[in-house]
């Protein structure tokens, strides 16, 4: 099932409408039986058309961002691939929704785009074992890890100084229960910028999978409700181009994940 949320209400996703979702809470996308109650209730119901932009899906009191997930990535960026996950943290004042813009700001001369699979935590947790991680899973979306190159090299590799600028966090379009997903490492991931490819991969390329995350973020800090762990990007970004070709002013960037969907955000110049 397909959540998506609109002027802070939750709907259904039912091909290109939107079914109403009365007395709805996000909580209950982490039971098998309501989502299946649900699916079959919305089956026969007519919807409105989605609309271009919408909410992000989730308001998360953390977004938990994993560096250097694929070894693609890490080479291109000629760092080496971690043994260990390496973790970042992004400001939630970052995070849109589908079809808002991207503000470049006045400061940023090197604006780069990561495409990733966004895990949506369900539940509150502290030392989760790998085995028992999918437990502590809502869902999936998909997040734009939106960086300012500049920044994040400038100021002694400041990752979060250079990730967190306001609307530097798209986040969407909706949220897929994780019964939906089924195998969240077999996913074809793209990132396309006016409509040419500039990254295609498969979340199957991750280093470290979703459950070695889990496990190794909880055991540091308690996860929470909503908590956003995004998993890494794949290679392809901007930084890596030659020559480069870095987001600029009227630029389209949409990220498109396999059983999700595709994530679309305009990038707006400051000085506009």
């Amino acid at each position: 099932m397909k959540v998506a949320k609109i002027d802070n209400k939750y709907y259904a996703v039912k091909g290109s409408t939107l079914i109403d979702l009365k007395n709805f809470s996000l909580e209950s996308l982490m039971h098998e039986d309501i989502v299946k109650d649900l699916d079959r209730e919305i089956t026969n119901k007519e919807g409105i058309p989605l609309p271009s932009v919408m909410d992000p899906p989730v308001t998360p009191p953390k977004i938990l961002a994993a560096g250097l997930n694929y070894e693609d990535h890490a080479k291109e960026t000629n760092q080496k691939p971690p043994k260990e996950p390496i973790f970042f943290q992004k400001a939630s004042t970052a995070i849109i929704g589908h079809g808002q813009s991207i503000i470049l700001p006045k400061s940023v001369n090197q604006l780069d785009y990561e495409a990733e699979l966004a895990v949506v935590i369900g539940k509150r947790g502290k030392y989760i074992s790998r085995d028992r991680a999918y437990e502590y899973v809502l869902g999936y979306t998909i997040m734009n890890d939106v960086s300012s190159r500049d920044h994040q090299f400038k100021y002694n590799k400041q990752w979060f100084v250079g990730k967190s600028f306001d609307t530097f966090a798209p986040l969407g379009p909706w949220i897929v229960d994780k019964w939906s997903i089924g195998n969240p490492h077999s996913l074809d991931i793209e990132c396309k910028v006016n409509g040419i490819t500039r990254q295609n991969s498969n979340t199957s390329r991750m280093i470290f999978d979703i459950p070695t995350l889990i496990e190794f973020i909880s055991s540091i800090l308690t996860l929470e409700q909503f908590d956003v762990i995004s998993t890494g990007t794949p290679s392809g970004v901007a930084l890596s181009k030659t020559p480069s070709q870095y987001l600029k002013d009227n630029d389209v960037v949409e990220i498109k994940i396999e059983k999700i969907g595709l994530l679309r955000n305009t990038i707006k110049s400051e000085n506009r």
